[in-house]
């Protein structure tokens, strides 16, 4: 496989790039930063929920919607990002999520401490430095490739990151601020100053060569997959699949109400992360649901086929996580620290 330390890229081929690996079927390693800020959503996350659009457009920040799950998150070139893509029958990969990003985030959690920050991995995706959040990780499967995408924070906007988070007011979003500050820390604020770029990507390199095997270094990327990232950017970047979640959301403004019939929303904080649910209660039973958050669900089509599944379900505690639970066993679903239950409680509220 290949190794890439690109430094900074444009901010499209920060995410583009390892798509494009992944969609080609290219086991790789891309450690890389933006060259300009943006702002990137989860995968099962719904945009207009999640991000002040308005603010991003008139701050000049692009929003983009990458095929990994997790939170929206602020991105610049204070953060230094690894992208690994595997075979997902590569010999040796769990087939357990939550093995999975403990045995792929050991390398980081060893390259961390040999730069004098003492990391520890926290389930199911989380490295943490002094009782702090200090990398941010996230996985995917796609085009039967495993992707584990995660960074180093070197230094970070905190004001920026709650800016373009969607609140409810201005209140609220001094408590966001406040809360990053205290959860969230950085190289930088760990060590006094950040290291150099290419000596932490070289560390990271190293280690993971450690655990999977020799990699070729060949500089940049060749033309197939430059013109596979472009290919895909244009693609992903539209209004269609930026919204492609939000359109799934029933609209209150487009149901005619009548007795026995309402929109319901709610939303559940699961250790797997936050649950958000719209749906429409009709006669008891839930039709038109809608789930979306930052959390993490394999297979990746599996969010709107259990919303298909779950439709015209008692809208009870009991009946949904039955039928939750049987669409995880047929399917096979994971989803790192959310369960059939906190997917129920999402729903009942």
């Amino acid at each position: 496989m290949d190794s890439y330390f690109l430094d900074k890229v444009s901010w499209e081929h920060s995410q583009a790039l390892y798509h494009a690996a992944a969609h080609l079927g290219r086991e790789a390693l891309f450690i890389l930063r933006p060259a300009t800020p943006y702002v990137c959503v989860g995968f099962h996350q719904d945009v207009e929920q999640e991000i002040d659009l308005e603010y991003a457009e008139q701050a000049a920040i692009p929003v983009f919607r990458r095929e990994v799950g997790g939170g929206a998150v602020y991105l610049d070139s204070g953060q230094l990002f690894y992208q690994l893509v595997l075979r997902a029958d590569r010999p040796g990969i769990p087939a357990s999520k939550e093995a999975f990003f403990e045995m792929l985030l050991a390398p980081v959690v060893e390259t961390y401490r040999a730069f004098r920050v003492p990391a520890v991995f926290k389930p199911a995706n989380d490295i943490l430095a002094n009782g702090r959040k200090i990398s941010g990780n996230g996985a995917a499967e796609i085009e039967g490739m495993n992707v584990l995408v995660g960074n180093f924070i070197l230094t970070f906007d905190y004001e920026h990151m709650s800016r373009v988070l969607r609140v409810p007011d201005e209140k609220f979003r001094d408590k966001v601020f406040k809360s990053l500050s205290e959860n969230l820390t950085t190289m930088e604020r760990e060590l006094g100053s950040a290291p150099a770029e290419k000596e932490l990507a070289e560390a990271l390199a190293e280690r993971y060569e450690t655990l999977l095997g020799p990699m070729e270094r060949p500089g940049m990327p060749d033309q197939n997959l430059v013109v596979e990232a472009d290919r895909l950017f244009t693609m992903m970047h539209t209004p269609e699949w930026l919204f492609q979640n939000d359109r799934r959301r029933p609209d209150a403004r487009r149901v005619k109400i009548r007795d026995g019939v309402e929109i319901v929303q709610s939303s559940h904080k699961a250790p797997g992360g936050l649950v958000r649910m719209t749906a429409l209660r009709m006669d008891g039973r839930v039709h038109d649901l809608h789930l979306s958050g930052d959390f993490f669900m394999f297979p990746p089509d599996s969010l709107p086929a259990l919303e298909s599944f779950l439709e015209g379900t008692p809208h009870e505690f009991n009946a949904l996580v039955q039928e939750i639970g049987t669409f995880f066993n047929e399917h096979e679903v994971q989803a790192p620290g959310l369960t059939p239950d906190d997917l129920a409680q999402a729903i009942v509220g």
